[in-house]
Formats: C-alpha cells, structure tokens, sequence
C-alpha cells in the first residue's frame, strides 16, 4: 500500500471553493479499483490548512488517479486558490496491511 499525504495552504477567500471542488475529487477518487482510502482533513487551528490522505493499492494505481478526469480537473480548478505550491509526501502503507 502507498500513501500519499498532500499537504495544500489555500488562500482564506477560497476556502469553500475549495471545499467544494475537493469534494468532487474525493467523490470520483474513492471509486478508482486502485484506491483504498481517500481523506481530505481541514485543520482546526488554521481553517486555510487541509491534508488529503490517499491510500493506493501500488504504484500503478497511483500513477493511473493522476492521469483521470476528475483529478485534471481538480488540480486545474484549484491551482490558482493555493497559498503556496501544494506538497505531496510519500509514505508506504504498513497497517492496516493491503492485499
């Protein structure tokens, strides 16, 4: 299992927008065979703060999200809401353990 944690810093005025467009990437994201989880979390000291956390059966799944409608779409939508460049951190999944 691979996981990605995707840090993003969204300027306050487009929070919401932001929010929404998220949902829809979440809403399409959590229905690819490869995903195993797709989180998105908004910090509570700093609404402008979010994590999304994306579990992926390997690295072809991953490879393929990046390349779906729905993710060009997100990263288009929301490239010019960012406070700063988004920050994607790899980790490899331990627990629970993946098939």
């Amino acid at each position: 299992m691979l996981v990605n944690l995707v840090h993003v810093h969204v300027k306050p005025e487009h929070v919401d927008d932001f929010i929404a467009a998220t949902r829809r990437n979440h809403e399409a994201s959590v229905q690819e065979p490869g995903n195993l989880r797709f989180d998105v979390i908004q910090s509570v000291e700093d609404p402008t703060r979010f994590v999304l956390y994306e579990a992926w059966r390997d690295e072809a799944a991953m490879a393929a999200h990046k390349e779906t409608p729905h993710y060009l779409t997100w990263r288009e939508t929301v490239a010019d809401w960012m406070a700063e460049p988004r920050q994607g951190v790899p980790y490899r999944g331990l627990f629970p353990a993946s098939e």
